[in-house]
């Protein structure tokens, strides 16, 4: 749970569930889990149960109490369509998000077809953005359940990236995100990769973000592709411009 998150292309995170299990190849070496598994077994830790699945309730009602607009990574620590995850439960989580109408909702996943199955009884107002992580070509087809979902803002995650994506049918699609994955077991991504996923969004007019290269120190090899940043984000729907009131935020701050 972050207020000032360093992932690049968000701002906060926000996290009522933790812990994840692997479903593709993009799951390898999950930053999240070695960041968890830290920490099992240490009394009273957040992680004390390392990255077993583990809802948080009391967690639900932090974003109503940030007064000031931002974007959000929901789940940066798990997955909120595990299948272990109950559908209330999930509904609960959209709920606020509904709430906290000022804020933009970032939520990515890799079960696909859960979020397509789920998608027609979730409340999906315009400051919800739905997204799917797609590391290589065999996994084009989470962007064809993303086109099911109702949402404003679609959009694909590309990091880290495995292989080109030559299949990639950008229909639909609102914004791409883009990069190579880091840490000391880290797969290197080929430069064409990226520069044929950039030429994909801008011959289809959407966004595109390019994370990061990767590698063991990422932020040495930096973010510049062919000599220049890409920070492009999709256009947004119109959102509530105010935070919770004093007395809504005083009630939840009670609950919490």
């Amino acid at each position: 749970m972050s207020d000032n998150s360093s992932i690049e292309w968000t701002d906060s995170t926000w996290n009522p569930v933790t812990g994840c299990s692997k479903v593709s190849p993009g799951c390898a070496h999950c930053y999240a889990e070695t960041f968890a598994e830290r920490f099992r077994g240490v009394p009273d830790h957040p992680y004390e149960q390392g990255f077993d699945l583990r809802l948080w309730p009391d967690r639900l009602s932090i974003p109503l109490l940030w007064t000031r607009p931002r974007r959000i990574f929901v789940n940066s620590m798990s997955d909120l369509f595990h299948e272990a995850i109950p559908e209330d439960y999930i509904r609960q989580v959209f709920e606020v998000m509904e709430e906290a109408a000022w804020h933009q909702f970032q939520v990515l996943t890799k079960r696909h077809e859960r979020l397509a199955e789920l998608a027609p009884r979730l409340p999906w107002p315009a400051n919800v953005w739905a997204g799917v992580s797609i590391e290589n070509n065999r996994h084009v087809h989470r962007a064809d359940y993303l086109r099911q979902v109702p949402s404003a803002i679609r959009f694909i995650s590309a990091e880290p990236l495995l292989s080109a994506l030559p299949d990639l049918d950008l229909e639909g699609i609102d914004w791409v995100i883009a990069g190579g994955e880091s840490g000391p077991k880290n797969r290197s991504p080929r430069p064409e990769w990226f520069r044929d996923l950039r030429d994909q969004c801008l011959e289809t007019d959407v966004a595109f973000f390019f994370k990061q290269w990767g590698g063991r120190h990422p932020k040495a090899r930096g973010r510049e592709l062919d000599g220049r940043t890409w920070n492009q984000y999709p256009a947004l729907p119109e959102l509530r411009p105010k935070g919770a009131s004093r007395a809504q935020r005083t009630r939840l701050a009670a609950s919490a």
